[in-house]
């Protein structure tokens, strides 16, 4: 195993680049006792993080159970001390599904307390509605899920929670809503470093079927205030500040093009059928277009849902509604 040492001062001075090398894998420590790890996303593990205190060890996102297997051998190699806690970003499989299998290595699990309720809303197999929620559907392709159970996170809080043991401070916020309706950013200001989840990506990884694409800009901005100088994005490559800025550009933009539809009185077939027009002209708008992925149709039908109030059924998330139904 490899191990990458990038301190605030080398972002600094070099400039960590928006299109960092992508080093999925390994194990980067962002600041002292800080540390980064870009997983596989052709396993389906999202990025994790952990930040090692005096007596214990946080980590950042609970991944799936076969991330965690992945994962926790290479945070006891940088650190002997007992993991305390994992933090769950927001409520998807790829960032809560893990939570189990870091109980068993001691951890308890925390979370907003808006995604809990979003936990509420979707795994209706465990809290008491259909028996098919979106976990019963991962454990029908997913043997670490089939192998594994759900556990919601035991610890939640509204807007904000604080560890801080005189040397490392970090703050767990709840910004507003974005990639989903309870986001939880990890900040750690001495550091300078941002754990974003998946409310800021680098690369064509944005998913809006559960969030707010209104509000998804508004709170870029205010984590934006905080003046992270290095994201730790919870897809992609680590990088500097600006990927906030661009991730929010990808997102006015396509706004923009929606609302010029909207104000038409463009009807749902009249939006699809300017799609690849839309995508055409954003490809062209450098440095966003690294954001447009396979998702580009939903996330304009999201965005013209949101600006309408009409609820979309291409979305991957009323799919799975629509499913469970049956």
């Amino acid at each position: 195993m490899r191990t990458t040492f990038i301190s605030t001062a080398t972002v600094l001075s070099l400039g960590l680049s928006l299109f960092a090398e992508d080093k999925i894998g390994e194990v980067q420590e962002v600041a002292p006792n800080v540390y980064f790890h870009q997983g596989d996303l052709t396993k389906g593990h999202c990025n994790q993080g952990w930040i090692v205190f005096k007596d214990f060890v946080l980590v950042v996102d609970g991944n799936f159970p076969s991330g965690v297997k992945e994962v926790l051998p290479k945070i006891k190699a940088t650190s002997k001390k007992p993991i305390k806690y994992v933090v769950d970003t927001h409520h998807h499989g790829d960032h809560a599904y893990g939570n189990q299998a870091w109980a068993e290595a001691g951890a308890t699990a925390i979370a907003s307390e808006g995604a809990l309720n979003e936990l509420k809303k979707y795994e209706t197999g465990y809290f008491g509605g259909h028996p098919l929620g979106r976990w019963e559907w991962a454990a029908k392709s997913r043997a670490d899920v089939r192998n594994s159970k759900l556990l919601p996170p035991k610890i939640t809080f509204k807007d904000k929670m604080v560890f801080d043991d005189g040397n490392i401070r970090a703050e767990l916020l709840y910004l507003g809503n974005a990639h989903t309706h309870g986001d939880v950013f990890i900040w750690l200001p001495k550091e300078g470093v941002l754990f974003s989840g998946d409310a800021c990506v680098n690369g064509p990884y944005n998913y809006m079927g559960d969030g707010n694409s209104l509000d998804w800009p508004k709170t870029l901005d205010k984590a934006k205030a905080l003046k992270p100088k290095i994201i730790c994005p919870g897809h992609g490559a680590m990088a500097d500040s600006s990927l906030i800025d661009y991730q929010k550009a990808y997102f006015t933009t396509l706004q923009k093009q929606v609302r010029i539809l909207v104000k038409k009185k463009a009807t749902l077939d009249q939006l699809r059928a300017e799609t690849e027009n839309i995508r055409s002209k954003v490809l062209k708008n450098k440095p966003i277009n690294r954001y447009v992925g396979k998702r580009f149709g939903d996330q304009l039908e999201k965005i013209y849902g949101d600006f309408t109030g009409q609820t979309l059924g291409r979305l991957d998330v009323i799919k799975e509604s629509e499913k469970t139904k049956k």
